[in-house]
């Protein structure tokens, strides 16, 4: 059984940095990582997306230039680097996973992920 543990959120003024952890346990080879988020109201929305093949990544427009996806295969741990944060980025964070071999265009799409860790909240504000 695969679990995910996402962490790291918090409260970061406007044009402030947070970095996300999402911890992997369980056994798994190949596959995908995404964030989504959702905030109050809103539809949940994908955010940001890895490969463990070959490091490819895909982002939300919404999020381009300024977050950052990365992950560390042998820890397990995937990472979303948030810079010149908006108070638009505010939302409940939620990292997933995908088992399978993806390379170039890793999924992005809520309804292609399997496995759910429980979110973590991210408040932009003065």
């Amino acid at each position: 059984e695969v679990q995910l543990q996402a962490s790291g959120g918090g409260l970061v003024q406007p044009g402030g940095s947070l970095r996300l952890s999402c911890a992997v346990s369980g056994l798994i080879f190949d596959y995908a990582i995404g964030w989504f988020r959702q905030a109050p109201g809103k539809e949940r929305e994908g955010v940001a997306f890895i490969s463990s093949n070959d490091g490819s990544t895909y982002y939300a427009d919404s999020v381009k230039g300024r977050f950052t996806i990365t992950s560390d295969n042998a820890k397990k741990t995937a990472y979303l680097q948030m810079n010149k944060m908006k108070p638009d980025d505010t939302a409940v964070y939620y990292c997933a996973l995908e088992h399978g071999t993806y390379y170039v265009n890793p999924p992005h799409r809520a309804s292609e992920y399997a496995d759910w860790g429980q979110g973590t909240q991210v408040t932009v504000s003065s």
